[in-house]
């Protein structure tokens, strides 16, 4: 259930297509709130259109997205203690986020890696860089197929990451590796896409009414 202008939504009613998906949606909902409590991040990848979805999901979570996040009174009294000039206007400004990262963001390391390692290593370098046990990589190809996804699944895996998976109706190992991987009801790689920003926009919001009081 998402909201738009505070009204209710409940996706898999408007897009009954998708309720397949339903346990595994509402399972990511669960799996990326608990990393987000227990101060674990969030890790996004992917490629082209996909790697627009990861910069846009994370562009929902690191500030507020349906719903007003004031930052705690905490953080707000230590502001305005550093400086009561600029301290008013900083509070009223910040926003509570969630500590989630695209990978598809660094151009000068994603350059870096490819050029020295191979394309295969853009995001699994990263991964093996920034990862910890309790982190969590939501990985997305509308394939399941993507060999540079494919590595950095499978990296996070054996660093001890949850791996969410976000894919389409191939039969690609990322279903395999992935738990829970979601499957967009398409073999069209721009349907399956807009797919996702429907599953993936719920989801936001969904960890947001969860972890936002």
């Amino acid at each position: 259930m998402c909201s738009l202008n505070n009204k209710p939504i409940d996706i898999f009613e408007k897009f009954p297509q998708l309720e397949s998906q339903r346990f595994k949606t509402e399972r990511a909902v669960e799996l990326i709130r608990d990393c987000f409590l227990r101060g674990g991040s969030l890790f996004v990848c992917g490629n082209g259109g996909s790697c627009s979805d990861a910069e846009h999901i994370v562009g929902e979570l690191i500030k507020g997205f349906r719903k007003p996040r004031p930052v705690d009174q905490t953080l707000r009294d230590r502001i305005q203690k550093e400086d009561p000039e600029e301290g008013a206007a900083i509070v009223l400004a910040l926003q509570q986020g969630f500590p989630a990262f695209s990978l598809c963001s660094q151009v000068s390391a994603l350059s870096a890696i490819a050029n020295d390692q191979g394309g295969e290593a853009v995001f699994a370098q990263q991964i093996a860089a920034y990862g910890r046990p309790g982190d969590l990589l939501w990985a997305i190809s509308t394939s399941g197929r993507s060999r540079n996804i494919l590595w950095a699944a499978i990296t996070a895996k054996a660093l001890g990451l949850v791996v969410l998976g976000l894919t389409g109706e191939w039969d690609g190992k990322l279903t395999e590796i992935a738990d829970p991987c979601i499957i967009a009801p398409s073999r069209d790689t721009a349907e399956i896409q807009e797919y996702h920003q429907i599953l993936y926009h719920h989801i936001c919001a969904r960890v947001e009414d969860s972890v936002v009081l």
